[in-house]
């Protein structure tokens, strides 16, 4: 028989496994807050800013439109910031 305290902790005990796996770690450019940017290994106050600054302007169509508009995104540091969880438009940075 299956309590709701049973399911309960189950779905808290997935929720933490999640989190402590990474799995819940993606976070799209064009809808990340500004606490969200800074909290991505490598955005510091100044890239974050760069960003939202773009963003405000038109949300970013691809990585490589990312990399245009924002001084300091190039092809290794995409990569970087890809594998740490940023998505553009839900699409991790395309493998070489």
């Amino acid at each position: 028989m299956h309590t709701v305290q049973g399911r309960t902790a189950r779905f808290f005990a997935g929720a933490a496994l999640a989190l402590a796996t990474g799995l819940c770690m993606a976070i799209d450019i064009n809808d990340a807050n500004e606490a969200e940017l800074d909290s991505i290994r490598g955005f510091g106050p100044p890239t974050t800013a760069r960003i939202l600054q773009e963003r405000a302007k038109a949300p970013f169509s691809n990585w490589a439109d990312l990399m245009r508009r924002v001084k300091g995104i190039k092809d290794a540091r995409a990569r970087q910031l890809s594998q740490e969880g940023l998505t553009v438009n839900g699409q991790a940075y395309p493998a070489p």
